[in-house]
């Protein structure tokens, strides 16, 4: 059972992020299993793109990370294309209750969108055509964001 002090962080955290720009709405009602309207930055190949973001909070949170996967497909070295899985090690091995749900989507994620890892990728063709070929790269990006990134609602 989470801690009287890590269940009204949660809450806290949840209340934040849906008080944010964020559009947000809980699974089942719950606090714990939630999904999340994330823009592409400006200025980058994902810009005018939308991707709703599954966020589920472990028994532990905010001391265990959230668990963040894309629903709809992104091209990305650092995200699953088919299962959404992030690879992001301050969600995955640097987490800190210092850390709330707000950073994950101010920074976080547009800091992965912006400056991807392509030495440590979940998608390895992405990776390989990052390196090899930046322009086709973005362009890619482009094309998914038109084909899978348009239009999506909570």
């Amino acid at each position: 059972m989470a801690s009287p002090n890590a269940s009204r962080r949660r809450e806290l955290d949840v209340t934040k992020l849906m008080m944010s720009d964020f559009e947000v709405h809980l699974v089942n009602e719950s606090t714990n299993d939630m999904h999340v309207l994330f823009h592409g930055p400006s200025d980058s190949p994902y810009e005018g793109g939308s991707w709703k973001v599954h966020v589920g909070l472990p028994e532990g949170y905010p001391y265990k990370s959230p668990s963040i996967g894309f629903c709809n497909r992104i091209f990305h070295p650092n995200v699953d294309e088919m299962s959404g899985t992030v690879c992001l090690d301050v969600i995955n091995q640097t987490w800190s209750p210092m850390f709330d749900l707000v950073n994950v989507f101010d920074v976080f994620l547009p800091q992965l969108l912006l400056y991807p890892n392509p030495t440590d990728p979940l998608n390895g063709e992405a990776a390989a055509l990052m390196m090899r070929n930046p322009s086709q790269y973005a362009q890619r990006i482009r094309d998914c964001v038109a084909k899978y990134a348009q239009h999506v609602a909570l």
